[in-house]
């Protein structure tokens, strides 16, 4: 089972926001997934990014991937 560290849009058309969510690859972007670990408002000025510190480097220490887009966001929150 591959898990990846993805984004999970929410919101109305045109007003997206995201959770960022550790999910199965295999399952579509907003299906199923395993666990919420935070989220990012790219609407609001300045964009609003809250994540759980410790259940993402939990995630990852145990193998889980995260795609391009997390990644940047957990760098700017110097957690990776």
């Amino acid at each position: 089972m591959a898990v990846k560290i993805r984004l999970r849009r929410m919101g109305a058309k045109k007003a997206p926001f995201y959770r960022i969510v550790v999910a199965d690859s295999r399952y579509p972007r907003d299906g199923r997934f395993i666990e919420e670990i935070g989220y990012y408002d790219p609407t609001k000025e300045p964009s609003v990014i809250k994540v759980d510190a410790d259940k993402a480097k939990t995630w990852i220490s145990n193998g889980a991937q995260p795609t391009d887009t997390v990644k940047g966001i957990l760098k700017k929150e110097g957690i990776l």
